[in-house]
């Protein structure tokens, strides 16, 4: 039966090729055909894994060489910090409660007052405060596309709270390293152990920086996950190694950059010389001293309104610069936008360019370019923030580094009830401030957005914000100044409690 069918299909296929003149065709992907034009498109398949096991070295160097020298490159970098984690960090705000609906204020208090001294300390080589060392970490990313932070617990920490954090490079993961699995042993992919699900359990180091002068080591350490925080984006299953944030970009910008200097040069080049004088062979060039050897450049200096006259024989040839060229912005503009697509910004943005920016398109592209932002805190304090809290308020405890004002310390056996938090990451301002926040006022007033969501878009914690104002307006009453922001809506009533309901 089956026989007989496909002869059906078949002989149909053959009556409608002969009825258009030609073979039957047969629906397919495009970007899958082979041919001529697509010849150079890869079809092999692998891993990511086996991809970034040849690259990811090289990857990493050229994006830092590119965060170095590239003007784009450090503009991107210093975008992807200053919007992800800010000027002020991103800010801790307990919420320890002793019920539902009653927030335990002092506890709270307590232990945001312990983050924020310990954020002081937490580098263990004593250099950079929590928000520094963050800056650092995500500054990486564009290039490295993964950070490596270890834990230090005990006395070794150097602070009363007896934790604090190691940032390692990642050069010192030894990507060449890969075993397979064993019956009894796990398999490394590129530094990384492995169990049979291929979660992490410990990543192979050098001892030291791999190339550092007479500090280098090639000497591999075994370290567990449980120790120290290996995190990146995974972009592809199973992947065990970060993708640099700038690859897609890196060779248009490249090769960008290599165009830019040399159109530069050229510029210079054509400022610099005017043009040539030619004249019958072996003779000496015009203004040469009668030692000058033949070839010897000459200088020779003109003054405003002189006409000058050229010996008998010589001409003038002058020579035609092509830079500036009237296209070389705009295709430097096309090539950045291309750029600064792959990154996923603006492209007024990474290229700082305004000119002929309307408010609408600067207006979408902001908000879509934050919405982009938003994503990378969110990422970020789940990968990093998160785990070196839970760490940082356990050690915290049994070290009796947490107290009230009265000094006793908060107890270990209470961890699960100070360990209920959020997170403040950077907000910014709005890009129409009067009808932006008009709309907002409305939104809360409708019963559509709360006070604390609002203050939450705007980067503040709303209980911060009232006690702030209730303590602006307590010490304006002790002056005798009226803050005349807080005086009710003229023609409001004050809201009247609903009668309870008569049996």
């Amino acid at each position: 039966m089956a026989m007989q069918y496909r002869s059906l299909i078949q002989r149909a296929r053959g009556a409608v090729a002969r009825y258009f003149g030609g073979q039957a065709q047969t629906r397919r992907f495009q970007g899958a055909q082979l041919g001529r034009l697509a010849s150079d498109w890869i079809t092999t398949e692998q891993s990511i894994n086996q991809e970034l096991r040849g690259d990811l070295n090289r990857l990493r160097s050229r994006g830092r060489d590119l965060r170095h020298n590239n003007d784009y490159a450090a503009k991107y970098t210093r975008m992807v910090t200053s919007n992800i984690i800010g000027p002020g960090g991103i800010r801790l705000q307990s919420r320890v409660q002793d019920a539902p609906g009653k927030p335990d204020r002092a506890a709270s208090n307590a232990i945001e007052e312990a983050w924020a001294e310990w954020g002081l300390a937490c580098d263990v080589a004593g250099q950079q405060s929590l928000r520094d060392l963050c800056t650092t970490i995500v500054g990486g990313l564009p290039s490295d596309g993964e950070f490596l932070v270890r834990f230090i617990q005990g006395k070794d920490a150097g602070n009363k709270f007896n934790f604090a954090l190691q940032v390692i490079d990642v050069d010192r993961i030894d990507t060449t390293y890969n075993v397979g699995a064993t019956s009894t042993t796990n398999a490394v992919i590129m530094g990384v152990e492995v169990d049979a699900y291929r979660r992490p359990v410990a990543v192979h180091l050098f001892a030291a920086h791999p190339n550092d002068g007479v500090s280098s080591s090639r000497t591999r350490i075994r370290v567990p996950t449980t120790e120290v925080l290996h995190r990146f984006k995974v972009e592809r299953a199973e992947q065990l190694r970060g993708i640099p944030w700038m690859a897609p970009g890196m060779l248009s910008l490249h090769h960008l950059g290599g165009f830019m200097l040399s159109a530069v040069l050229a510029a210079e080049h054509g400022a610099n010389h005017y043009g040539f004088f030619t004249s019958a062979e072996a003779q000496a060039p015009i203004g040469a001293p009668e030692s000058a050897e033949p070839g010897a450049p000459i200088i020779t200096t003109s003054q405003p309104g002189v006409y000058d006259t050229l010996p008998a024989g010589t001409t003038f040839q002058p020579h035609e610069s092509k830079y500036p060229n009237e296209v070389f912005g705009p295709f430097v503009k096309t090539a950045l936008q291309r750029v600064a697509s792959g990154w996923c910004v603006a492209y007024h943005s990474v290229g700082n360019d305004l000119e002929g920016v309307s408010y609408s398109s600067i207006r979408s592209g902001a908000l879509e370019e934050r919405d982009r932002w938003m994503d990378d805190q969110e990422w970020f304090i789940n990968v990093f923030m998160e785990p070196v809290f839970r760490a940082w308020l356990k050690m915290a405890l049994l070290s009796g580094a947490i107290t009230f004002p009265n000094g006793n310390a908060l107890p270990y056996s209470k961890l699960a009830k100070f360990s209920r938090h959020e997170w403040q990451a950077r907000r910014w301002e709005w890009v129409d401030p009067k009808g932006d926040m008009e709309a907002k006022i409305l939104a809360v007033k409708a019963g559509l957005m709360s006070p604390q969501d609002l203050c939450a878009a705007m980067g503040y914690d709303f209980e911060d914000t009232v006690d702030a104002i209730a303590m602006a307006m307590k010490l304006a009453a002790e002056v005798g100044v009226q803050l005349t922001a807080y005086d009710g809506t003229p023609g409001a009533t004050a809201a009247v409690p609903a009668k309870a309901p008569t049996a």
